[in-house]
């Protein structure tokens, strides 16, 4: 292959971009067909742990990313009034402490809080705890053995400027950006694969690959090849987002917060020079303008900019690669951002690429298996938001009641029945989310096993009740010795723009 073309710039295009001419090396020339007259959505502000490994491959400094894109430190996200009004819990990143026997920590956790033996388990997260302390230190792991070295995070970021910030580093590594709004496509008449964009300006753009960045509407992947729509709004009923930006917050959280509202439920992201904010909700439920001003009234802060509403329809893309063109991002699917997976999908469509990248016409069998393995952490994805909005007690609204109500998908209901046995959850493969996550969104939507595994009677409670007091400890110990996050900013990432 000698050349790949882009379309659509954003998060998504840039990120691919950055990704293809860092590992090809410029062995493939790499274009990015972008209009400045489309905008892009730029609200995934919010990541996961997964965006170092993302980094790390790039070649990125992160404390340079972090300036240039005003980013903070994110370690999880917490919950308001999502089981009940006035009601709050936190998912933070990483693993709890070391196994025991033959089962996990959060197992053994089980069995000691039905016997009334055990503390709440964010005491015995190191990222929970710093959380809510408002601490921070990158992991320690030349020091195994303690909770320094579980210390897992992730960031918020501006995406319009994490965009800039790529394209100039793909620039520089020979990526070719082209400004101009696609008119038209051909196709070869021999293979019916895409041949050339044509532009407004008339210039043909040709490449021998194409990846559509081009947002929901998948200019080549549904308006070309017209490969059609998975619609799940039927558990994600959410179908629009009015956001808007607010003033920074002093002192800057740790943690995304996203609380339940009546027709759906808001975000707070802070970063350095401002706080990004949303209010998700489904039309069916309430009106915009009532959205909007719900939106308004809660943002703890003076408003930036003038709201702004995005529609958009939870789902997958029956087939995410046809024919020589793959679509990455939005075009691939959407999944509303209550997890922050946006980017990561992003990242998972682009990882994925790499591995079945064609050296000329792409067989059959590679783009069956991208296709099934896009598919199924689609899937997963959407089973773990779909657990937030079912598992409610919340019956103060019309939206709550029907998610409360609402048929679940079989893979989640066969999950949950496991869990409510004995605690039992078992990590899917390629699954993004944990057994310790679903755990902690499990205790904290008021989810209770009726018991535990019985392996765990083998190890006497005396044992682990001084075992799990040793980790509360140190826990409490690590994070009392750890700067605040101002003070990680100010020493290793401050922008020029924003002193905090």
């Amino acid at each position: 292959m000698r050349n790949v073309v882009i379309l659509g710039g954003g998060t998504a295009g840039w990120m691919t971009a950055a990704a293809l001419s860092k590992v090809l090396n410029g062995k493939v020339a790499v274009t990015v067909v972008e209009s400045s007259e489309i905008g892009t959505v730029g609200v995934g502000e919010a990541t996961i742990p997964g965006i170092l490994r993302f980094h790390a491959l790039l070649g990125l400094d992160e404390n340079e990313f972090l300036r240039e894109t005003q980013g903070t430190i994110k370690l999880g996200i917490e919950f308001i009034d999502w089981t009940f009004i006035g009601d709050r819990y936190m998912h933070a990143f990483g693993r709890f402490r070391q196994d025991i026997q033959l089962t996990t920590f959060e197992q053994v956790w089980q069995k000691m809080n039905l016997c009334g033996r055990a503390a709440d388990l964010k005491e015995y997260s190191i990222t929970k705890t710093a959380a809510y302390a408002g601490k921070f230190t990158r992991p320690r792991l030349d020091v195994p053995d303690s909770p320094l070295a579980d210390i897992a995070y992730a960031f918020h970021f501006d995406a319009g400027l994490y965009a800039l910030y790529l394209r100039r580093l793909s620039e520089a590594r020979g990526v070719k950006r082209i400004e101009g709004r696609v008119t038209d496509v051909l196709l070869k008449q021999d293979t019916g694969d895409i041949q050339e964009l044509v532009l407004a300006s008339g210039e043909r753009v040709g490449g021998e690959f194409f990846v559509d960045c081009s947002g929901f509407r998948g200019r080549l992947i549904e308006e070309v090849f017209k490969t059609g729509y998975e619609d799940w709004t039927h558990w994600l009923p959410c179908d629009r987002a009015v956001v808007v930006r607010s003033a920074p917050a002093k002192p800057i959280p740790l943690y995304v917060q996203a609380t339940a509202r009546s027709a759906g439920w808001q975000w707070r992201i802070p970063l350095q020079h401002r706080v990004g904010n949303g209010y998700v909700y489904s039309s069916q439920y309430i009106g915009e303008d009532e959205a909007t001003a719900t939106l308004l009234g809660n943002l703890g802060g003076e408003h930036l900019t003038q709201p702004r509403t995005l529609r958009f329809v939870t789902g997958i893309r029956r087939k995410a690669w046809q024919r020589n063109c793959v679509a990455i991002g939005l075009s691939c699917g959407f999944l509303e951002p209550l997890e922050s997976t946006s980017i990561h999908l992003t990242q998972s469509g682009i990882s994925r690429l790499l591995h079945f990248l064609p050296t000329g016409t792409p067989s059959e069998a590679d783009i069956g298996e991208y296709n099934r393995l896009m598919r199924r952490e689609f899937e997963h994805i959407r089973d773990f938001i779909v657990l937030h909005y079912h598992a409610t007690r919340r019956s103060d609204s019309p939206f709550w009641n029907y998610c409360r109500t609402m048929s679940i998908p079989e893979s989640l209901r066969d999950k949950l029945e496991l869990f409510h046995s004995r605690g039992r959850l078992y990590d899917e493969a390629d699954g993004l989310f944990a057994h310790g996550s679903w755990v902690q969104v499990m205790q904290g939507q008021g989810l209770r096993p009726r018991g535990y595994d019985p392996i765990i009677d083998v190890v006497d409670v005396d044992s682990i009740n001084s075992f799990f007091e040793g980790i509360r400890q140190a826990v409490r110990n690590s994070v009392d010795a750890m700067p605040t996050h101002e003070e990680f900013i100010r020493y290793h990432c401050q922008s020029s723009a924003s002193p905090v």
